[in-house]
């Protein structure tokens, strides 16, 4: 079968491939692995990205040459470890430019922060008739727990639609702000369609009616910088690892005033002061947010990988991102039978998509055996997929450290596809 090429590649596009990406590559060692006799085409960014060799260090040398446990010793290996932890925290604060390290909550990921927002936040604040705002583009992250402590408290979920190109539908959320909203919670970037919201405006929109916003950056943090004083946001909520740092760990910014305002959200050691039987007084933050052991490697790593993000053009590496989508876009859509799904003109890195008569599972199961790695499936977004009347995708996602040769592979991968179903 012959391969079809796109007719028209942008000048912008071709600038993009002098980017020194072989650089960045070679500081990823899986990236050098085969997969069914193939070399590894890692696509699958959106999920989980891939570990550079300075952070799967930091997690070794942490294990072998100071693991303690943190705040409660007065021995060099406990010291050393808390101080690393807490030095991982200034990085991180300084890395969304929060105003003080206290701000900055480590939690296990972007699904534990926006549910310690709910239960703290909301159960503080939320009563019968009151509404939490939030939009179609959501992950279930942040409509799950949202839907748990309105049950609880007698209040409603509303939802900003969205148009079939996947934005949102501006004018219908500033009708939907009201008195009686008490938190709006949107996404920065849709993982199931790569939409970037424009949620400095929706947070100016939400303010001026004296209502917070919280923003899941799961998506975002990776491929574009997020300032939280510039944005006004009032929380944040990302995962390490998505952006280069280990599983398990990630991070809730919180504005120091709502924190302090909060109740706890788990009880246990380290989130207090002092404990009897009659009264436990509570920690300052972070720690009122953190009780028992954190996972203390991952939170040492996360700042390691917020290290060597720095290191990096930012800049450059978005818009190399940038031309990485739009050639896979424009090569993907070159293919007879092949739908784009999510065409907002402001998308960021995630390429979802369907073939004619084949079902996305198998699309995935095809490219695997070409050693290709993509995402199949809802993406943890049904109500995307139940709006746009379908009931899966496949999602190819991008990173600083792929190629526009691993773009090619993905495209005769897809011609594979249409080849087996064909016959």
């Amino acid at each position: 079968m012959t391969m079809a090429i796109s007719p028209t590649i942008s000048p912008e596009i071709e600038r993009h491939r002098t980017f020194d990406v072989d650089r960045i590559r070679n500081d990823f060692p899986i990236l050098d692995r085969s997969v069914n006799g193939h070399p590894l085409v890692y696509l699958d960014n959106a999920a989980t990205s891939q570990k550079p060799t300075t952070v799967i260090n930091a997690l070794t040398d942490y294990y072998q040459e100071y693991n303690s446990n943190i705040h409660r010793g007065v021995h060099h290996l406990s010291q050393k470890a808390t101080d690393a932890y807490e030095d991982s925290r200034s990085k991180i604060g300084q890395f969304i430019n929060a105003e003080k390290s206290q701000e900055i909550i480590f939690v296990r990921g972007t699904t534990e922060a926006i549910n310690l927002v709910a239960q703290s936040f909301g159960r503080k604040n939320f009563a019968m008739g009151d509404e939490v705002l939030i939009t179609a583009l959501e992950h279930h992250s942040n409509i799950v727990p949202w839907q748990m402590i309105c049950e609880e408290k007698g209040a409603k979920l509303v939802v900003v639609p969205m148009t079939d190109e996947g934005d949102l539908d501006l004018d219908a959320y500033r009708r939907l702000l009201s008195q009686k909203t008490k938190i709006v919670a949107i996404t920065h970037v849709s993982n199931a369609l790569g939409t970037i919201n424009p949620i400095k405006e929706m947070i100016a929109m939400a303010h001026s009616k004296g209502i917070p916003v919280l923003v899941d950056g799961a998506q975002a943090v990776p491929h574009m910088v997020v300032d939280v004083r510039d944005l006004e946001c009032d929380f944040y909520a990302f995962s390490g690892h998505k952006m280069y740092g280990p599983t398990g760990i990630g991070v809730l910014y919180g504005r120091k005033r709502l924190l302090e305002s909060m109740p706890p959200y788990q009880g246990g050691g380290d989130m207090i002061k002092s404990v009897s039987f009659e009264k436990t007084i509570y920690n300052d933050i972070p720690h009122k947010f953190e009780a028992g052991t954190p996972n203390i490697s991952g939170g040492i790593a996360l700042g390691v990988a917020v290290e060597y993000l720095c290191s990096l053009d930012r800049a450059s590496i978005g818009e190399y991102e940038s031309s990485l989508l739009d050639y896979a876009t424009a090569q993907l859509s070159s293919i007879h039978g092949v739908a784009i799904i999510g065409k907002s003109k402001n998308k960021a890195s995630v390429l979802s998509f369907v073939l004619e008569s084949v079902h996305p599972h198998d699309i995935g199961t095809i490219l695997d055996m070409e050693g290709i790695a993509i995402r199949t499936g809802h993406h943890c977004a049904q109500p995307i997929m139940a709006r746009l009347g379908i009931s899966a995708t496949a999602r190819a996602s991008f990173a600083m450290y792929n190629t526009f040769q691993e773009v090619d592979a993905l495209v005769r991968g897809m011609y594979k596809v249409i080849e087996v179903f064909k016959q």
